[in-house]
Formats: C-alpha cells, structure tokens, sequence
C-alpha cells in the first residue's frame, strides 16, 4: 500500500471515530450542533478592523448564494441555509464567544458568482458563506479560510445522452455560470481533448437546469455536488445523468476581507469543527444520502483540523 493510500485511509478512518467522539459535544441550536474550542484566545483585543467593525456595529453580515444547493440556498422568505451556512453559524457562534457579544446579530446578504468578491472588498459583506473556489487570482483580491469542501467540475445531462467525457462535448450546447472557476476550468479542459462546444452562459443553476431539462442546451456544467443536489432537488434524479470525470479540482472556503485576526478567528473554529468531529453531523444533514466523505474529502478534513 503507498504512502498516499494510506494516508488516506487514516483520514477516513479518523473522520468516523472523531464523528462519533463529536456526538457527545454539547451543541449550539443555531449552530447546528456545532460550538467552538472551549478557553479559545479571544481576538477581542486585537487590531483587526472587522472584528472592531463587528463589536461597534452589534451584528455581522454573512453573503449567502440563493440557488447553490446544497451549500448556500434561501426557499422565499427563509432564511438561508445549507452546508456552509451551517460552518459559518458555527463562526458566529464563536465569534459570541470571543467578543463577548451574546446578542451578536447576523445580517444576510445575497450575493451571486459576478459580485461576491466585490461585496466582500467594499464591506457590504463581511464573511461570504457559499461555494467559492479558492484561487491564487481572487488572493489578489480577498482572503480565504481553511479549505471547507474539497469538489471537481463535472457535467450533467439528459438521462440516456450517452455523454461521458469532455471530448463527448465536441459539438454540444453546454450551459455554465460566467466568471465561475467552473467555466475557465472548462474552456480548459475542452481545448485539452480539441472538443468545440457552444458555451450558453446563465444567470444561475436553475435557469441552466431549466434549459437542460427543456431540451436547449446537451449539458450543464458545475461543482459535481452543485449539479448531484440540483438533480435531487428537482424531484427528478433519475431524469438526468452526471458525467464520468472531473475536469477540475475545487477547494471551497469562506471568503472575508485580508485581515489576519479575522481569519484567524474564522480558521479557529473551522479547525476545532474538524478537530472534535462536529463536522461530521454537518456532513450528514446535506451529503449523507452520498454515504461517507469521498477519501480526498476525508484528508482535507485531516489536514485542516489544526492543533491550537
């Protein structure tokens, strides 16, 4: 067995016991069942301008996406929820915690794939709780998180299509989202098997799913997870059909303004998440009917879950 293989089997097997010692964590309701580090040094003192921003105001903005099922989403007059909502409630909580600030208050703000980043830069959000792509381009511009998810573009069509692989694209209508790392990723991938395919670009995923169901576009291309929950929440799975490869690698985290304290703050609970197994719940409220974390998602866990 290489070195890799069983590196990964110890990260799995070190998501499942920490998944069962974190079961008898006591839980925060609006968390999810997820609370930070107990005795956690407290950035209360520091020079971060966000974190001041947060104590002065009495509240924090959080970006939400609308329609990324399953890790941002909002049913009309709800409020958002998801996967990565569920780690960034976590954060609020454990910004509670570090401000001493229990009535600390969340503001939602809706944000899309164009102006995400610029939300963040301006202010207008103060922590994005999506599904970005970490990418060494938009560092430029914001900071990131721990890796939160770790995901690979893939494409979906029509049951039956018979369309398996980018170079089975040559010639075919594919809808993306613009400006996504999904879409560069693709263009790509598309040019490394000299495939020519008609990119049809959409607002969102239901307006992609809506063209791929009505027969306009032969695929919609996404984050593998994005497209496995459109399917499952269009009360149709078996309509559709998810490609055989990935054509990319997509490592998720939060998205905040570059500020140090801040982060660390953020990074704080995401690891202790990892570190305690209270990840694991999380994983199971919107991935469970995938069975267990793919084994380059369990490593990522293993990896990020920090020491204090």
């Amino acid at each position: 067995m290489s070195f890799l293989d069983s590196a990964i089997r110890a990260a799995i097997a070190f998501l499942l016991v920490a998944t069962i010692g974190g079961c008898a964590t006591t839980a925060s309701p609006e968390a999810g069942g997820t609370t930070p580090a107990a005795g956690a040094p407290t950035p209360a003192g520091s020079g971060s301008p966000t974190l001041a921003k947060i104590a002065r105001s009495g509240n924090i903005t959080l970006g939400y996406r609308e329609t990324a099922v399953p890790f941002s989403f909002a049913a009309p007059g709800k409020e958002p929820t998801g996967y990565s909502i569920d780690i960034c409630r976590a954060v609020v909580e454990g910004l509670r915690n570090d401000l001493k600030i229990p009535a600390l208050a969340v503001k939602w703000e809706p944000v899309t794939a164009e102006d995400r980043i610029r939300k963040v830069r301006d202010g207008t959000v103060d922590l994005e709780c999506g599904s970005t792509t970490q990418t060494i381009n938009r560092r430029k511009d914001v900071d990131f998180s721990l890796i939160t998810f770790v995901d690979g573009g893939s494409f979906m069509t029509k049951a039956g299509a018979n369309l398996l692989t980018l170079k089975d694209l040559d010639g075919k209508r594919v809808a993306v989202l613009p400006g996504t790392s999904t879409e560069a990723a693709l263009n790509r991938g598309l040019q490394a098997v000299l495939a020519r395919a008609q990119i049809t670009p959409v607002k969102d995923y239901p307006e992609g799913l809506a063209l791929l169901r009505e027969g306009r576009v032969d695929a919609l291309a996404a984050d593998r997870v994005i497209l496995i929950g459109l399917a499952i929440a269009s009360k149709q799975a078996n309509a559709y059909a998810l490609a055989d490869e990935l054509y990319s690698y997509e490592p998720y985290g939060l998205v905040m303004r570059r500020d140090a304290d801040f982060r660390l703050a953020v990074d704080r609970v995401i690891a202790s998440l990892y570190r305690s197994g209270q990840i694991g719940p999380i994983y199971g409220r919107w991935f469970g009917s995938l069975g267990q974390p793919s084994p380059m998602l369990g490593a990522m866990y293993l990896l990020q879950s920090l020491p204090e």
